[in-house]
């Protein structure tokens, strides 16, 4: 893992293309403000595990199309 140490207006670059800015520190509270493609999926981690988690449940919902119709015909 990279640490950086950065004040407020200080500005990172990744890839070229991503800005990220630190726009604010308030206690132990830093905002963040990230410019990116707008191909460029941003989440919190803490959302992107939870979409995660959903998207494993919702695959393993999923049945095969054979076993489906195998299903039927009982």
């Amino acid at each position: 893992m990279l640490v950086l140490g950065r004040k407020k207006g200080e500005t990172i670059i990744i890839n070229d293309d991503i800005e990220i800015t630190v726009t604010s520190i308030e206690g132990d509270m830093v905002r963040l403000g990230i410019n990116a493609p707008k191909q460029v999926t941003i989440h919190r981690k803490e959302v992107y595990l939870e979409i995660q988690e959903e998207n494993k449940q919702a695959t393993s919902n999923v049945i095969n199309l054979s076993d489906f119709l195998s299903m039927r015909k009982k």
